[in-house]
């Protein structure tokens, strides 16, 4: 596998929803990659966060790519809406989606990359037939629905296993890794296998600017050996 340029998406649900403009510029402004948004509908998973109208919002304020995912049920009936609004990724899950196939086309006919996001207990096989049609892949590595959880360090085995598939499938997919990230595990994260790695709190804990705290991932990350 050649090198590859590790990307970082802070997840903005875990930023100060009452300067929420200003937060998606100084992230911008920091060097991110993405913007990562987290769409769920308290059904899912247990938390209820935003929908379209927030992430036209955030649209507003960036020209970064946001990264669109969705944890909700029958995405489907979303999806539209979201590329509507400015998302340019949108990931749904595998769990979620009755009709998976269906619902990756409908994305890039709406004209947006589509990715599958799969939760910690579900086994990278499920993705196999899915991966010729896709852009990114996400690999839970906490359980879905709240911001701040600890990384489960049994699902790294999958992340490599997932990072395998993608490569010897011939597959374009991004590997993102969502969920515990911090500067003493980015590393690993990505000598596992990750492309895109998401930083909720990592980027945002009150202490330091979100600049700051990206640039200590980044030199986590630029340390890391990368096949």
């Amino acid at each position: 596998m050649a090198s590859r340029r590790v990307k970082i998406a802070p997840s903005i649900l875990a930023a100060d929803f009452s300067r929420l403009g200003e937060v998606v510029r100084e992230t911008e402004a920091a060097g991110a990659d993405y913007i990562h948004v987290d769409v769920m509908d308290g059904r899912f998973v247990p938390n209820l966060t935003i929908g379209p109208p927030v992430v036209a919002a955030i649209r507003s304020h960036t020209s970064l790519p946001l990264d669109v995912h969705v944890m909700t049920v029958e995405p489907e009936r979303l999806v539209g809406d979201l590329v509507r609004a400015g998302g340019d990724i949108i990931t749904v899950h595998w769990e979620a989606a009755a009709h998976l196939r269906r619902t990756v086309h409908l994305i890039k006919e709406l004209g947006a990359r589509a990715g599958v996001a799969i939760n910690p207990a579900t086994p990278a096989a499920m993705l196999v037939k899915a991966l010729p049609d896709l852009d990114r892949v996400i690999c839970l590595t906490v359980n879905p629905g709240y911001a701040g959880q600890s990384l489960i360090p049994s699902v790294l085995p999958k992340v490599r296993q997932l990072r395998s598939l993608i490569d010897h499938g011939g597959c374009a997919a991004e590997l993102e890794v969502d969920g515990g990230l911090r500067v003493d595990n980015a590393a690993s994260l990505v000598q596992h296998g990750g492309d895109v790695l998401v930083a909720g709190a990592a980027a945002y804990a009150e202490g330091k600017s979100v600049a700051e705290r990206i640039a200590a991932l980044r030199a986590a990350i630029d340390g890391a050996s990368v096949a």
